[in-house]
């Protein structure tokens, strides 16, 4: 298994503004340097980071600015993150025309994966059909990275229908994406990773580490959180998943090359064991 670094630690996570009034538009952003970010998950010793589709998007009328960036610090673009409502039939066409776009986006850059969250809840309570339209929206989302040349990867997330291990349950069996268990989030949705992992070991394709506090729901470097982070990588290796595990933190009080290393340090120990 290779190890990664998410950039969104170097500013958290917006949506693009535009996206208010033009769903199309509505990429992720991480409000940071993106230099100072793959500079610093480089010099941490990590071999491959992860994006936001928003942030390629400021790269995509200068494309040699991000690739010098990603050879200076020796990484990878191993991964590029999206993600859309999903359950509305009216804005699906932009909300997918916006992930052809980061799709092409990513294999421009050179990724191999397309991360994809998403899944909105209704004001007025989530139905049976939701789900329905979830999985088939995410089958869409895998043919167009397919034919990009990469693979998609379904990430459960809290504020999403695919929180508690029963939504996850709901969704998988029902879509052919593949699955992208985020530890952190499978737990403070009710989940033991562990055993997720296990069940749905032969749709791994893309992992996302972080640790939590689970009495605030507050996420932390590896190592500085409650997580059994042994049982969770011992899981890993019982499946036979061999791929990335990139390193998923937020935010941090303090230097985000900080919490890189913290997080690089735990997990290398958990990679010796």
């Amino acid at each position: 298994m290779r190890i990664g670094y998410c950039s969104i630690t170097w500013g958290g996570v917006v949506g693009h503004p535009a996206g208010v009034t033009s769903v199309k538009d509505l990429f992720y952003l991480t409000h940071g340097d993106m230099r100072r970010a793959i500079e610093d998950i480089g010099a941490a010793g990590y071999e491959g980071v992860e994006m936001f589709d928003g942030n390629l998007v400021d790269y995509a009328d200068r494309p040699e600015v991000l690739t010098g960036h990603l050879r200076d610090a020796g990484l990878e673009l191993v991964s590029v993150y999206s993600g859309a409502n999903f359950i509305y039939p009216d804005i699906l066409p932009d909300e997918l025309d916006r992930i052809q776009r980061s799709a092409e986006l990513a294999a421009r850059f050179g990724a191999q994966r397309l991360v994809i969250g998403g899944g909105a809840r209704r004001a007025a309570g989530t139905t049976d059909d939701d789900y329905r339209r979830l999985a088939d929206s995410l089958d869409r989302v895998a043919d167009i990275a397919e034919s990009q040349g990469l693979t998609a990867s379904y990430h459960p997330h809290l504020s999403t229908i695919v929180e508690s291990p029963e939504e996850l349950d709901r969704l998988l069996p029902n879509t052919r994406i593949g699955f992208c268990p985020d530890v952190a989030h499978l737990a403070a949705g009710g989940g033991d990773p562990a055993a997720i992992i296990r069940s749905y070991g032969d749709r791994i394709d893309h992992v996302h580490l972080k640790d939590l506090t689970r009495a605030s729901v507050t996420f932390q470097p590896l190592g500085r959180g409650e997580l059994d982070l042994a049982g969770i990588v011992a899981a890993l290796r019982e499946t036979g998943y061999d791929g990335w595990l990139m390193v998923e933190l937020d935010d941090f009080d303090g230097d985000p090359k900080d919490a890189a290393e913290l997080s690089r340090d735990a997990l290398r120990r958990l990679l010796a064991a």
